[in-house]
């Protein structure tokens, strides 16, 4: 018996928040951070592929990135790789998925993740997402695993739960609040109410075409012209619609607007690894809460700082506390931890006055 559930992996972000060790030539889900021998979309397909058959998870990514993917995973072929031409969102990338999957299979359920999560319990992990695979294939819903809060993190969106449903551990969703300042998250905390947005998605492709149909008006036109071009007999064909949709993520052009979505909490340990103190919180420190990716340090009156460097550079440093210590090709970057807002300015300003990527 055919095996309806399948899995589309985003890998065609540029990683900006991690630079400069993220660069936008080569970004954050094609790197090893924590020095485990495996890239983070080399873990992401691995941990999918034990228990959805290989031949129904797909890799969505920008064209320039093709060969980084050919690279790590020379196992998946041609099909199951679906270039972008352009960045337009994860909206964009969800909806070429979930068309060229519904051309393989037109009862498929799919699973959507981000590249570049940590995932501490593989076995929940599995059992989670089987369930809500489960649960989206009865109906017409949208559903994004949510992860009870473990402290007031503003780095990552929040799911305000609503109406239960007939299934445990699943509510209507109520609200979707993005990044929300320190006193939203704490009160976010307080309530109880409140999950952690994961980024993974989860429906049944005729509830997803459904929905942008009814909800994004560019995708009236495009979506027949999508249907189209998956019946190319070239695998490679680069979609020219994207040249027309508009920049949006799943979360802002229909999970906000729509009125059939649901939030499954889910009970293994996750982190997104969006920014440099996200990957503070997730990985063991030294007795100071010094994090060493992977680098060679001599450290004194130092405490809670993050330190990456290439394999054959040490760091000695002396009195630091709190900060982000980053070297990566032609930049060094030293910054409070606290102040990403810093960090995204530097970024900027090294990228259009100094030409630096």
């Amino acid at each position: 018996m055919k095996n309806h559930n399948y899995c589309l992996i985003l890998a065609g972000g540029v990683g900006s928040r991690l630079w400069p060790m993220s660069r936008k030539s080569y970004p954050k889900q094609f790197i090893d951070i924590f020095g485990t021998g495996r890239s983070l979309l080399q873990e992401t397909y691995e941990r999918f592929a034990r228990f959805i058959e290989p031949e129904n998870i797909y890799i969505s990514t920008h064209a320039d990135y093709l060969p980084y993917v050919y690279e790590q995973l020379p196992q998946v072929d041609d099909v199951h790789i679906l270039e972008e031409p352009l960045h337009r969102g994860t909206l964009a990338s969800v909806a070429w998925g979930t068309v060229v999957i519904k051309k393989a299979d037109p009862q498929a359920n799919i699973v959507v993740s981000p590249a570049d999560q940590l995932i501490l319990n593989e076995p929940r992990f599995q059992e989670d997402v089987r369930q809500a695979l489960h649960f989206v294939s009865e109906g017409e819903r949208l559903t994004v695993m949510g992860i009870r809060p473990s402290r007031p993190e503003t780095g990552y969106g929040y799911i305000q739960m609503g109406d239960e449903s007939p299934v445990e551990n699943c509510t209507r969703v109520k609200t979707f609040t993005e990044k929300p300042e320190l006193p939203y998250a704490e009160a976010f905390m307080r309530d109880g109410g409140f999950l952690w947005n994961t980024g993974i998605l989860l429906f049944n492709v005729d509830a997803m075409l459904h929905t942008l149909y009814m909800l994004v008006p560019a995708y009236q036109l495009e979506i027949p012209k999508m249907m189209a071009d998956a019946e190319s007999a070239d695998p490679k064909f680069l979609p020219e619609f994207f040249n027309v949709l508009p920049m949006l993520s799943v979360d802002l052009g229909i999970m906000e607007k729509s009125d059939n979505v649901y939030v499954y909490e889910c009970h293994f340990g996750w982190a997104d690894l969006g920014n440099w103190n996200t990957i503070g919180t997730c990985r063991s420190t030294d007795e100071d809460g010094n994090l060493l990716l992977n680098t060679k340090a001599q450290l004194s009156n130092c405490s809670g700082n993050i330190i990456r460097l290439p394999g054959n550079h040490t760091a000695i440093v002396d009195g630091l506390q709190n900060f982000v210590i980053v070297e990566e090709g032609d930049v060094l970057m030293i910054c409070p931890k606290e102040r990403t807002d810093i960090m995204r300015r530097m970024m900027t300003e090294a990228q259009t006055q100094r030409g630096i990527e």
